[in-house]
């Protein structure tokens, strides 16, 4: 049976322009899609709503969550989409689906203090154990995503101009001032990298050990190994840092158009997340203050 996955493939890589990340993602949940329909189908043409419900109902069963289960039916709806204004199917099987109703989860970002805890000296001696350090303390000073770290190049460093270039979702380009600390620590590290790797403006701006780019289980497990150490939240993760970057500037005063810049999002909506956060530090910093008011029970 064709099911047009090649085609699609190549059309989310050449005219959606995503990374690669992101499209292997998206296949891989159509493949699922098709691995569970299994002889229930017997074309593309032939699939409806039924079939993609019954597949809902599965992942529900298996322990998925509502969040997850609307992520993959995204993939479905933008590969159904392709396949519908190719006129390769007749009918569209999404037409009228809603999403999952999820229940939302603030993410609790880490404080101040545990972020002015950390020091090189957590990490190893030599060029490697820096990079480790360098890297977090951009996660954290830049509010930048996983996938945008791993991609910076050598020339996307202006040190004469204290900027970084960043190239966001669908290679949407932002830049990004660094402040005279970490703008230091770079122009050390930078030193260091053409000592141990030379300089090749186009190449990777972080490598592993044998040369080859980061990639993002490495890069998950330096930040959640790392903060294992000084936190007892839950989650650590990289969005955990661009979170708590986000946050930290929003209490400091930053305007929220300022931080949807700095972030990259496309639209504000995306950003007022973290008032959330914001406001429930404001909720506490009130209850300990006010001359009449403060309580022990911050809970209001």
């Amino acid at each position: 049976m064709e099911t047009f996955i090649g085609q699609y493939r190549e059309y989310l890589l050449k005219e959606k322009h995503f990374s690669l990340h992101t499209v292997n993602a998206y296949v891989k949940d159509v493949e699922r899609f098709w691995e569970s329909a299994g002889s229930d189908v017997a074309a593309a043409d032939a699939v409806r709503y039924g079939h993609i419900r019954k597949w809902m109902v599965l992942m529900s069963s298996e322990g998925l969550e509502n969040s997850s289960i609307n992520r993959k039916v995204a993939s479905l709806k933008s590969y159904f989409r392709f396949l519908y204004i190719t006129k390769t199917i007749e009918v569209y099987p999404l037409e009228g689906h809603k999403s999952l109703r999820i229940q939302k989860k603030l993410q609790v970002p880490f404080s101040e203090d545990e972020m002015k805890a950390i020091e090189r000296s957590h990490f190893k001696e030599g060029y490697f154990g820096f990079q480790e350090y360098v890297i977090i303390l951009l996660f954290y000073a830049l509010g930048i995503r996983k996938s945008e770290l791993i991609g910076i190049k050598c020339n996307d460093v202006d040190l004469d101009r204290n900027e970084v270039k960043i190239f966001g979702k669908r290679s949407k380009e932002r830049v990004v001032p660094l402040v005279s600390g970490v703008s230091d620590v770079l122009t050390v590290f930078v030193k260091e990298r053409q000592l141990q790797f030379g300089y090749v403006p186009n190449q990777n701006l972080f490598l592993l050990k044998n040369g080859q780019n980061l990639n993002q289980t490495f890069v998950y497990h330096l930040i959640n190994n790392y903060f294992r150490g000084i936190t007892s939240k839950d989650k650590k993760s990289p969005h955990v840092l661009r979170h708590t970057f986000a946050t930290h500037m929003l209490n400091a005063g930053a305007n929220l158009n300022t931080i949807k810049e700095l972030l990259g999002h496309a639209s504000l909506s995306s950003t007022q997340i973290y008032t959330h956060t914001s406001l429930a530090e404001l909720k506490k910093v009130y209850s300990r203050s006010h001359p009449r008011f403060n309580s022990d029970d911050e809970d209001l």
